[in-house]
Parts: C-alpha cells; sequence; structure tokens
C-alpha cells in the first residue's frame, strides 16, 4: 500500500484554521466548513487572505506538516516548519556533491536531459493525437530539435555548456507551445512565455502550476533529509530552493503544462477566471484557482509505471522516489542519479 502524502490547499478568502484536538478546522464567517485529521496531512498551502491561530502553527509543527502562504498569483510569501530533521551526514555529502562541478554536472545533466526529453514527449503526444492541425509542421521540427537537445545535455563537457543547451531547448519548445493551444478563445493566445508577472491568461496558469510543484519538490527534499537550497543546475542564491526547483524540472512537462494545456483546451477555464491589473498582470480569480487546483490534484492520482522501481505509482508521488534516488546516490548507494522519463 502506498500512502500519497496530502496537501490542503485554502482558497477561501478570510478562511481562518483553528486547532480542534487533533484535527484542522477551517472556518468562514464564524462558522466551520470542513475538517481534516492532521495524520492525513504533509503541507498546508495558504493563499491570499487567510489566517491560521497560534495552535493551528505549534500543531502543525509538533506533526510534522509545513505550511506555505502564496499571494493570489501563487508566489511563496512565507513558510514555517517545525524543528529540522534529517541525515546531517547526508547533507554533508549533498554539500561536497555541489562544491564539486565534476559531481554537479554529472547529476544536473541527467535533469537536463529528462527534463527536455518530457518536454519532447509532450510535443509527440500532440502530433500523434492531432496530427492535421496548424502548425504540426513546427511542432514536429522542434521535437526534433529537443532530441538533439536532450543528446547534447548529456555531452556536455561543464554546467555552462549544459545551461546552453537547456536555453536552446527551452526557445525551441516555447515557441511552438502556442500550437498545442487548440482553444480558439482570443484569451487564451499564447505568444511566449512570459513571467514576473504573468502578462496573458496561459502563462498565468503556467506560473501557478509551477509553484505548486516547487512547494511539493521543496516537501520532498525535505521529507527525505536533503537541504531544498542546495542545488546542482540553479544556481545558489538567497531564498531560492536550488535543489527543488532542480527536481521538478523532470515533472514541469508531464504534470504542470499538462494540466494547463487540459484546462485551457477542454474550455474548463474561461477568460473571466482570470483579472488583469493595470500593471499588465494576468492573475487567476478566486474561482480559477479552485479549478486549477481540483485538476491538478487530479493529475497528481493519475498512476503510471516508474521505470526505476519498476512498480505502478501516482505522478504525486515521483517527487519523492526522485528525491530519495537521489539521496541514495549521494550516500553512495546508487552509482548514478535515475532521472525519471515520461513514457
Amino acid at each position: 500500500m502506498k500512502k500519497l502524502l496530502n496537501t490542503l490547499y485554502v482558497t477561501s478568502a478570510g478562511a481562518y484554521l483553528r486547532r480542534d484536538g487533533e484535527t484542522v478546522a477551517i472556518e468562514i464567517e464564524g462558522v466551520v466548513r470542513a475538517r481534516m485529521p492532521c495524520h492525513l496531512l504533509s503541507q498546508i498551502v495558504l493563499f491570499g487572505e487567510t489566517t491560521m491561530s497560534r495552535d493551528m502553527m505549534v500543531l502543525a509543527g509538533d506533526a510534522g506538516i509545513s505550511v506555505a502562504w502564496l499571494t493570489f498569483s501563487g508566489k511563496l510569501a512565507a513558510r514555517i516548519e517545525g524543528p529540522q530533521t534529517g541525515n546531517v551526514l547526508l547533507r554533508r555529502a549533498q554539500h561536497r556533491a555541489t562544491a564539486s562541478e565534476a559531481t554537479a554536472l554529472t547529476i544536473a545533466s541527467q535533469i537536463v536531459a529528462a527534463k527536455v526529453a518530457n518536454q519532447r514527449a509532450l510535443l509527440r503526444r500532440h502530433l500523434r493525437d492531432y496530427p492535421d492541425s496548424p502548425g504540426s509542421e513546427s511542432v514536429d521540427s522542434a521535437q526534433r530539435r529537443l532530441a538533439d537537445a536532450a543528446r547534447l545535455a548529456l555531452e556536455a563537457p561543464d554546467l555552462e555548456t549544459l545551461r546552453g543547451h537547456e536555453g536552446e531547448a527551452a526557445h525551441a519548445y516555447w515557441k511552438v507551445f502556442g500550437a498545442l493551444v487548440r482553444n480558439p478563445d482570443p484569451a487564451f493566445a499564447f505568444g511566449g512565455r512570459n513571467r514576473r508577472p504573468p502578462r496573458d491568461a496561459v502563462n498565468a496558469v503556467l506560473s501557478f502550476l509551477y509553484a505548486l510543484a516547487a512547494l511539493d519538490a521543496r516537501a520532498a527534499c525535505e521529507s527525505h533529509g536533503l537541504d531544498p537550497q542546495m542545488g546542482f543546475l540553479h544556481r545558489d542564491r538567497p531564498g531560492r530552493m536550488s535543489l527543488a526547483l532542480d527536481l521538478m524540472e523532470e515533472l514541469r512537462a508531464p504534470l504542470c503544462d499538462r494540466v494547463c494545456l487540459s484546462l485551457v483546451n477542454r474550455r474548463q477555464l474561461r477568460g473571466a477566471d482570470f483579472e488583469r491589473q493595470d500593471t499588465g498582470a494576468v492573475l487567476l480569480s478566486d474561482a480559477g484557482r479552485k479549478t486549477v487546483l481540483t485538476a491538478w490534484q487530479e493529475r497528481k492520482r493519475t498512476e503510471l509505471r516508474h521505470a526505476w522501481i519498476d512498480e505502478r505509482l501516482p505522478l504525486g508521488l515521483v517527487l519523492y522516489v526522485q528525491a530519495q534516488a537521489l539521496a541514495r546516490h549521494l550516500r553512495g548507494d546508487l552509482d548514478a542519479y535515475p532521472a525519471w522519463l515520461w513514457t
């Protein structure tokens, strides 16, 4: 039996979380709308104007539940957690590995190659399912370029060259991503990737989903005793979750990008689900966020076979398996880090 570590998302404005025994009680305007036993949770994510009692924070810390506050756009504003756990010997091994460019390169090249291969898989699925759709020739050309980029990533002599191959692959991928959007509504026109802030509806959904994936990746790192800020591909920067960002690279296309495309192409999202601000930023509305979160959780429950462990498991557990594999590699139990390929 596998237990999928659960996350409680609270999006309702004015919601208040308090402790009720060993349960989280969620109040809105003084009325308890929901309860959730703490033993079922690994993370609580609060959006916008939501608050929590001190007793609830203490309970979360004691139960090993991390709490994250996100802005309405999905940007991490704050995070609290209980006493730090983990194996100090593993963290020292991680520190040595990140300090060695040769070691970092062997891990980072696997991550980038898998990321690009999984982006290519998304393009190939589109070509298989919609061979006569507009832009198919450009999508086919892009997937061929991604095949070359994945191969070159494995042959990169240094991290700078590797990041260059990743950038070239990203350029090819995002250039044709709009061809995968089959919703004719002008509200979902996609002219390329943009962020901080997102300036169109598709980018607003992508940025929101990437923020959720980063939180899951951080939780996966910490659950296996890894330092989420000490990465191999992403450069060190104060406050950046570099290792969490490394791990989520492999899941961007099959998890985040796939959810975004499904929501848009199935018309589960409408133009009214977005708010356009005077600054040019486009953000999901409260109703839009709820729609995305529902699809996000459903996608994470999708089962597939993981080649390294040779078992079927929910997609939401892949990050935890990858964090475990990385920890075993750093401890010397595995000769190499087995990146995850979407098949």
